[in-house]
């Protein structure tokens, strides 16, 4: 069954790809059928998604949680269940368009690393990982979410001036895109601190230290305060609109290279997270 999970992934990454482009030009030709066909697309990239983290899930006969490409597999997940549940609840199809970008990137990344089952590391062997590293997927995914409703929210606040703009035709109202980035981040945030709480816990069950300053461990801190500041200033400062979407899109950056780019630039005591490390 090992072999089925790269065919998997590239239907799923056909999927994806598919929907991207299906709601770009749904976007400019402001046809609203065609965006209903792209979140139909959607759907099935979702449902291949939840198929290949079963097939991994039935493979390592464990929660498919272990390495990078494991949590990358849920990640993705995360976000097109995230934004299937927005769409649904608020409407924001539109959004779609920015959302994809970021599945279809992660995706491709998915299909060029190596599926190759590799034992267990001893660190992991714990009820820890279950916790924590779901809360950090229920986190992130969130976060990109956030990311990319701000990302929406900047280019009609930009274009807001022009009322023939296709931004403004086709975006929901500044106040909504601010309110729907602010939820998101509301709900994301909880998670990254659990995230960090157990891991700091599980750190001193398998490592002796609660805190070691490893660079997975620095920058999920610094992503953290990242957005506690986003939450922070806009309770006490009244941060909203541009520049709390400003911050949200900061602190995805700071979830994208805690997940890629430490693991890659700056190896430490997480380098199993990395596929072939």
């Amino acid at each position: 069954m090992e072999h089925l999970q790269l065919p998997l992934l590239w239907f799923m990454l056909a999927a994806y790809i598919g929907a991207m482009v299906v709601y770009g030009f749904s976007f400019w030709s402001r046809n609203i059928r065609m965006r209903k066909l792209a979140t139909s697309i959607v759907y099935i990239g979702l449902v291949l998604n939840t198929l290949a983290l079963l097939l991994r899930t039935a493979l390592i006969k464990g929660l498919p949680l272990n390495n990078g490409f494991e949590f990358g597999l849920s990640f993705v997940f995360a976000v097109v269940a995230a934004y299937v549940i927005v769409e649904y609840r608020f409407k924001l199809d539109a959004i779609g368009m920015f959302v994809m970008p970021v599945v279809v990137v992660i995706s491709c990344w998915l299909v060029s690393v190596d599926l190759t089952i590799q034992p267990v590391m001893p660190a992991l062997r714990s009820y820890w990982l279950a916790v924590h590293v779901s809360a950090a997927v229920i986190a992130y995914g969130s976060f990109a979410l956030s990311f990319a409703v701000s990302v929406a929210y900047l280019l009609k606040d930009k274009k807001e001036v022009d009322f023939s703009s296709r931004l403004n035709q086709e975006l929901p109202a500044l106040k909504v895109l601010d309110a729907v980035a602010y939820k998101l981040v509301f709900i994301g945030l909880p998670f990254l601190t659990i995230m960090l709480v157990t891991g700091a816990v599980w750190a001193e069950y398998a490592w002796g230290t609660f805190w070691s300053w490893d660079p997975k461990e620095t920058w999920a801190l610094i992503t953290w305060l990242i957005y506690a500041a986003y939450l922070h200033t806009r309770f006490l400062k009244g941060f909203k609109g541009r520049r709390a979407a400003w911050i949200a899109v900061l602190g995805f950056v700071a979830v994208i290279f805690t997940f890629f780019g430490v693991s890659y630039l700056l190896p430490g005591m997480h380098s199993y997270l990395v596929p072939n490390a």
